[in-house]
């Protein structure tokens, strides 16, 4: 087995991808291109350390008449999260901090928090009230998203409100102050209590700054990007590359929606742990080799495969409310680790897939997904923030009918 092996347990000796069937792929998302339904989308399929599928379809700028090219830059939104977790255990192995830690031993301004409770004035309005949290987030509680924090732009309740008084989800600003503000509004779940998809990451870019004494940027260049060759990754684009960047439609075919992707064209204020960076398909093959591969690409050690094996672990077990609400996003048939969602059942899954395999997306559409049992990982990447669930589900089908 090599070092950047897919997987510890040997694959099966009739497990292969079938190439009339990865051909049926690229009809099936080519027929939705032609149709109008996504601009385009870059696919890659690596089995058993081999590149045996990618193409690059469609139209990397319908406006500008741009073709997709196996190159295109991405915004890749939430897959930012697992390189940001990886950063984070990074310096767990360097012993600059213990998950178990509560957060607040590196970002006093979240020390003794409060929790939102909704409630009816006299009058039956609403008002927020807020209670002592039982006990503070600890880093575990931010990397698998129990820390009670919550993103003020998904759904609505009094919390979120707060977030958008108190400028939480601002672009405009640094980690350290969108700490500071964050501090100002209460959190919306007591912390280890509940699975909420969150700020979580936000804050781990913070710790990173703040331990390490380097912006995030520096740091996952210097430690994480440039180690393993990820050359067009970042939280922005350069002038003389912008000609590759990927763009959505201007309006979205299914909803008729103006359709606003983060600007990357300049260096951001923010530079967002939980969902900032671009990439391409090969850079962020890059990433997934090395996860695939304990930890190692190429001679180059980022973490430690104890580590990694961590990390791609369920880490909510029996967690009272951990997948009680409604937006688990994981799905059935999945926990989540430190910065990924595990498979941790055969069945319930709406898709095929093997116990331990681990994934994460990203706003605009794109996936990937690492299968350890068959050696398998795929990269989804497109530009279509509201047929991203769909085009999940419907890649994660056609390559595993290949197998």
């Amino acid at each position: 087995m090599t070092a950047n092996s897919l997987t510890a347990p040997p694959a099966r000796a009739d497990s292969r991808l079938d190439p009339a069937r990865l051909e049926h792929l690229t009809r099936t998302i080519q027929a939705d291109i032609d149709n109008g339904r996504i601009p385009g989308a870059v696919m890659l399929v690596s089995h058993r350390d081999e590149v045996v599928y990618e193409k690059a379809l469609g139209m990397q700028n319908a406006a500008a008449g741009v073709p997709m090219s196996i190159d295109s830059i991405f915004r890749i939104y939430s897959m930012t999260k697992p390189i940001v977790s990886v950063a984070v255990m990074m310096l767990v192995e360097e012993g600059r901090l213990l998950i178990s830690q509560p957060v607040s031993a590196f970002l006093p301004e979240l020390g003794q928090p409060k929790v939102g409770i909704a409630a009816t004035d006299e009058n039956g309005r609403p008002v927020l009230n807020t209670v002592a949290a039982q006990r503070e987030m600890t880093v575990h509680d931010l990397l698998r998203h129990t820390s009670g924090l919550t993103y003020g732009i998904f759904g609505e309740s009094l919390v979120k409100s707060a977030y958008g008084d108190a400028g939480v989800e601002r672009k405009d600003v640094t980690n350290a102050e969108m700490i500071r503000r964050l501090a100002k509004v209460p959190l919306a779940y007591q912390p280890g209590t509940v699975w909420e998809y969150s700020r979580s990451t936000d804050v781990l870019g913070a710790l990173v700054e703040r331990i390490s004494g380097m912006d995030l940027e520096a740091f996952l260049q210097q430690r994480i990007l440039g180690p393993l060759g990820m050359k067009d990754s970042g939280f922005w684009v350069p002038e003389d590359q912008q000609h590759r960047l990927a763009e959505a439609f201007d309006t979205d075919p299914q909803t008729g929606v103006a359709v606003k992707l983060l600007n990357v064209r300049s260096k951001p204020a923010f530079l967002s742990g939980g969902g900032g960076m671009v990439s391409t398909v090969h850079d962020y093959l890059r990433f997934v080799r090395m996860l695939a591969g304990h930890g190692t690409l190429d001679g180059v050690r980022i973490l430690s495969r104890k580590t990694v094996e961590t990390m791609t672990s369920d880490h909510l077990g029996d967690l009272p409310g951990a997948r009680a609400t409604p937006d688990f996003l994981p799905g059935p048939g999945y926990g989540f680790g430190l910065g990924f969602a595990v498979r941790i059942a055969a069945g319930d899954a709406i898709v095929p897939g093997s116990v331990g395999d681990y994934n994460w997306s990203g706003l605009a559409g794109t996936y990937f997904w690492i299968d350890p049992t068959e050696k398998l990982a795929a990269i989804f990447l497109m530009q279509a923030p509201e047929q991203r669930a769909h085009y999940r589900q419907l890649f994660r089908n056609l390559v595993y009918a290949a197998l």
